[in-house]
């Protein structure tokens, strides 16, 4: 069921532009967020129903991604660099961070990383919801239903 994502790339990079300021307004980096995306499948629930079909986020692959998060923000903070994220969301950053982070002493352990996990399935979610809409508002949506059930 691949193709059917072959078929909205222009799309989805238009969808990536505008979903931007909702990736930088979260507790990912952008680099972080690509990470998450790569480990983010897309499919359509109830495809065969025009009325209830959406796009949905499969994030089963997104746990496996999360420590890397914590080593691509640590990597940045030693480089000196910030890169999105909103600390003060809790994404921590930076090298005290990072510092902290080596030592043990920060990061939240398992519940941090159970809360990156719940963020990450939110936002990638919202980001289906709006490729949906883009979809729809472009009126491909349907095109791209029955695609999906080729």
């Amino acid at each position: 069921m691949a193709h059917w994502t072959d078929s909205i790339v222009g799309d989805r990079m238009t969808v990536d532009r505008e979903f931007n300021d909702q990736v930088m307004n979260s507790r990912f980096n952008s680099q972080e967020w690509g990470l998450i995306m790569t480990a983010t499948e897309f499919e359509i629930e109830n495809a065969d129903d025009p009325e209830e079909a959406r796009i949905v986020a499969d994030t089963e692959k997104v746990p496996q991604i999360i420590p890397e998060l914590d080593n691509i923000r640590s990597q940045m903070g030693a480089m000196g660099g910030g890169g999105g994220g909103d600390s003060s969301s809790g994404g921590g950053g930076g090298i005290v961070d990072s510092i902290k982070g080596a030592l043990g002493m920060g990061g939240g352990g398992k519940k941090g990383e159970q809360e990156k996990l719940e963020d990450a399935e939110r936002l990638t979610q919202e980001y289906a919801d709006a490729l949906q809409d883009h979809l729809e508002k472009k009126g491909k949506w349907n095109q791209v239903r029955v695609s999906y059930l080729e």
